[in-house]
């Protein structure tokens, strides 16, 4: 009798819901966390989480369209199954759904991924966009298998490649970044240059209007000079004039007497 009482309660943890089978049958009403019996040796169950969880698929093979075997050492699939869909989901494919739906689906998706892409592309030009891909094409084929079952994120490790490869791919990094610095440094230089050169010009500028400026003092000292000249002459002969019509009425003035 104990060991039937022991048999029939079982435990579910939070963030978890138990779907019951009854002679090889799934049972549609599943139960929440708590105690709860069932009857032993008839009824089974399995435990199956609600919550955000992480499935790791590890040493995912893929070949690349050259015909080069790579290996992802491991990707990450964030999901999260909504109560309500545990027992349409576990009914269709078992309460290890995540084989089916997950982990065979991740391998399959990356293989038609790597088939069509070069290992430059894979590996480097087009490595940062796999996780979303990957998520995009599960979330869509789960849409109509599996409603309830979401993908949150997925990650995926830098794959493994054969090692002459892969110091190939480190020597042409190497190359890439030497000519972005050549680069880098020949655009500083450039920009250096130009700016000697603008300074230069400003430099340039600055003597041409200052000797401008010098110019137009010395013409302007001139034409003073001159001006001040004419005055001069101009008054000098005044004074001559004066004086000549002075001596003249004198003159006049003592031949006027003498008549």
């Amino acid at each position: 009798m104990a060991i039937m009482l022991h048999s029939s309660i079982h435990k579910i943890e939070e963030g978890h819901l138990a779907v019951y089978y009854r002679g090889g049958a799934l049972l549609t009403s599943p139960n929440g966390p708590g105690y709860h019996i069932m009857l032993p040796f008839i009824t089974t169950y399995r435990s199956v989480q609600t919550t955000l969880q992480t499935d790791e698929i590890k040493n995912v093979p893929c070949g690349t369209s050259g015909g080069v075997m790579i290996y992802f050492d491991r990707i990450e699939v964030v999901n999260m199954l909504v109560p309500l869909a545990v027992v349409d989901i576990v009914r269709n494919y078992t309460a290890d759904y995540d084989k089916t739906l997950i982990f065979n689906k991740i391998h399959h998706e990356l293989n038609q991924f790597c088939s069509v892409h070069t290992l430059q592309e894979v590996y480097i030009e087009l490595f940062d966009i796999i996780d979303e891909n990957l998520k995009t094409a599960l979330q869509k084929d789960l849409n109509s298998m599996a409603p309830g079952l979401t993908i949150q994120a997925v990650r995926v490790t830098k794959p493994k490649i054969p090692e002459s490869i892969r110091r190939n791919f480190e020597l042409m990094e190497a190359e890439k970044t030497r000519l972005l610095i050549t680069a880098q440094t020949q655009k500083v230089v450039e920009k250096e240059a130009e700016t000697e050169r603008k300074k230069a010009i400003i430099e340039a500028q600055k003597v041409a209007q200052v000797a401008e400026i010098q110019f137009k003092q010395k013409i302007m000292e001139k034409e003073t000079e001159k001006k001040i000249s004419e005055i001069e002459d101009a008054a000098f002969l005044a004074r001559e004039k004066a004086k000549a019509d002075a001596e003249f009425y004198t003159a006049a003035k003592f031949a006027e007497a003498n008549r």
